[in-house]
């Protein structure tokens, strides 16, 4: 018996979580809702009394991948852009191999793990 995967998807205060049976099919949930909060409304510059952060350095959304061994996500920014990572504790940022989507670089990263544990 498989405990499944878990997908939490974080949007500001907003939390939700979905169950997928497969690897694949949490993927699939990761990449549909990441590209969702990408088209959403960008953010604006957050000013600090002695420091600013611009959209780029704020992370607006995150989809975590919860399952057997493997803790990943992809982080969407607050203009737009999306990086996948690996790690629970130490996130780590997947570099893009050449041509490669954040998506698609966080499908190598958990298959490779998955093949490794």
């Amino acid at each position: 018996m498989t405990r499944g995967w878990q997908v939490v998807v974080r949007n500001g205060p907003r939390v939700t979580r979905h169950r997928a049976e497969t690897l694949e099919g949490a993927l699939d949930v990761i990449e549909r809702a990441a590209r969702e909060l990408a088209a959403g409304p960008g953010r604006k510059a957050v000013e600090l009394r002695s420091r600013s952060f611009p959209p780029e350095q704020q992370v607006a959304g995150r989809v975590e991948l919860r399952g057997p061994g493997v803790h990943a996500g992809i982080d969407v920014r607050g203009d737009g852009a999306v990086e996948a990572w690996t790690g629970r504790i130490g996130r780590r940022v997947v570099a893009q191999e050449r041509g490669e989507s954040p998506y698609a670089a966080l499908r190598r990263a958990v298959s490779g793990s998955r093949r490794a544990a």
